[in-house]
């Protein structure tokens, strides 16, 4: 057995392993918060997941990444605006940890920072699954 045959058995389940800890660090400092969290500050983990899915939407197969030959524009553009959907969540939860680490009232560090963690690990989770699904 090759490491692509290894990669294409294994890798939904490192996938999967690393968007649990994602949100396990989330829900860790949630629940570890000595003030209340505010919806906001769950949105770009939520935006994450969803850009995850968006990447998983389209099979690598099906991409055609010849220059010169007119591929299939719908899909370049679904993932491309899953790429945004996947930085602008990654730059609002880095945006949140500077807040919270700025403002002594709020939520404390640990959260902004698992929000980083979170977002990080989601989108890391959703790209290790990405290349290691492919039809064989």
């Amino acid at each position: 057995m090759d490491f692509s045959e290894l990669w294409a058995i294994f890798g939904p389940g490192v996938a999967g392993a690393v968007f649990g800890a994602g949100w396990w660090f989330w829900v860790d400092a949630v629940v570890c918060s000595s003030v209340q969290v505010s919806f906001l500050h769950y949105l770009p983990g939520i935006f994450a997941s969803l850009a995850a899915l968006m990447f998983n939407c389209v099979r690598r197969d099906d991409i055609d990444y010849s220059p010169y030959e007119e591929g299939e524009w719908r899909l370049k553009l679904w993932l491309f605006l899953a790429y945004v959907v996947s930085f602008v969540s990654l730059a609002a939860s880095v945006g949140l940890l500077i807040q919270d680490a700025l403002v002594p009232e709020g939520p404390s560090a640990w959260t902004g920072t698992a929000g980083v963690l979170q977002c990080v690990l989601v989108l890391i989770s959703g790209l290790v699954y990405w290349t290691s699904h492919s039809e064989q």
